[in-house]
């Protein structure tokens, strides 16, 4: 079937191409009797309206905002902390009739839409340092806001206080007694220092001296990879007293290992996590808060004077931002054992011990 066009529409209305065209794009031009008949017309031709990406080229704008999340858009969808953040970012952004659609972070440059995709601003949250679709955003110099990651030369950023967040977290639980302490954690990029190298310094500092095992691991950690690694960390024979946990996420692992074990949380382990999502207060488990939905706010804000300065032909504004984080105590951290660690009881299910889901 032959796409209908906007000539053919003007010339069964009997007007100028130019007319027709004011009706989608300026209304305010034309009578409400001249707009209703084009508008009329086109809908019998079946002629569905200017293309939209040439009328965002000739505007100038397209009125979309570009999320660069993580490393797969499918984090918007489970995950807790992202699904709340995205939430506001789409409320902040629908204020000002703007949408948003969400960027593969890959890392094969043939596959990156961000290079060719019409967009008048970018959030890039939590993006790995070598992604190619952040090298793409960053090389068209759209006005950027970067979330949760290393700072960008000349680009606005929001994040939180993760070292000082992380440093509560440990110093709590050197004052119950713990010397010796494991953090399970995505592993850090060399050479980056983003939210990843925060946290750990952070727990280190916390623990005025005392022992710190990390334990990494490439990419975004599940609480399948949680507790696969603190199964490892907690059949050994000098198992830590207590785990710092990058997310809230990754704490769900280690209490259902733990379980598994049959160690008693917090008797025998204490357990921290880290965003204070839904999950933490469903497992009553001790966490550091972020303000996700403060954060998207932010974020939105900053993103949005950078563009306005940018329709003015202003510099863009390079804004820094950093919001607090807060310890959250509950129920899955306790003093040290009195009388050290239990050996674990390798069980292949959960049995014996109490969760801080326990009743």
């Amino acid at each position: 079937m032959t796409r209908v066009t906007m000539q053919q529409v003007a010339d069964a209305v009997g007007v100028t191409k130019m007319t027709v065209s004011n009706a989608y794009s300026r209304p305010e031009r034309l009578s409400r009797g001249m707009r209703e008949r084009i508008l009329a017309t086109a809908a019998e031709l079946g002629y569905a309206g200017p293309d939209a990406t040439a009328r965002a080229l000739a505007r100038g704008r397209s009125g979309v905002v570009g999320v660069l999340l993580t490393d797969s858009p499918l984090e918007a969808f489970v995950d807790e902390v992202a699904v709340e953040f995205m939430a506001a970012i789409a409320r902040g952004l629908s204020a000002r009739a703007l949408s948003m659609t969400l960027l593969a972070a890959s890392r094969t440059p043939e596959l990156v839409p961000a290079r060719d995709l019409p967009m008048d601003g970018v959030v890039v949250y939590g993006c790995s340092a070598d992604s190619e679709a952040l090298n793409v955003v960053l090389e068209r110099r759209l006005p950027t806001v970067i979330v949760d990651q290393a700072l960008v030369e000349g680009t606005a950023s929001v994040n939180i206080d993760d070292r000082g967040g992380a440093r509560a977290a440990a110093a709590h639980l050197h004052a119950l007694g713990h010397r010796r302490v494991a953090a399970i954690s995505p592993a850090p990029v060399a050479g980056y220092r983003g939210h990843t190298t925060e946290r750990l310094q952070g727990w280190r500092e916390g623990l005025d001296g005392g022992h710190l095992d990390a334990v990494t691991a490439p990419g975004t950690l599940s609480a399948v990879d949680g507790a696969a690694l603190a199964r490892d960390l907690l059949s050994g024979p000098r198992r830590p007293t207590a785990v710092l946990c990058f997310s809230d996420t990754i704490a769900a692992g280690v209490l259902e290992a733990a379980g598994q074990l049959g160690l008693r949380v917090p008797e025998d382990l204490s357990v921290v996590g880290f965003d204070d999502s839904p999950l933490a207060a469903r497992l009553r488990l001790t966490t550091v808060r972020q303000d996700v939905t403060a954060k998207g706010e932010s974020v939105v804000d900053a993103l949005l004077r950078a563009m306005d300065a940018r329709v003015a032909d202003r510099p863009l504004p390079v804004a820094r931002t950093q919001l607090p984080t807060e310890l959250v105590v509950r129920a899955s951290t306790g003093p040290v054992p009195p009388d050290g660690p239990p050996a674990p009881a390798r069980r292949s299910r959960r049995a014996g011990g109490r969760s801080p889901t326990s009743p």
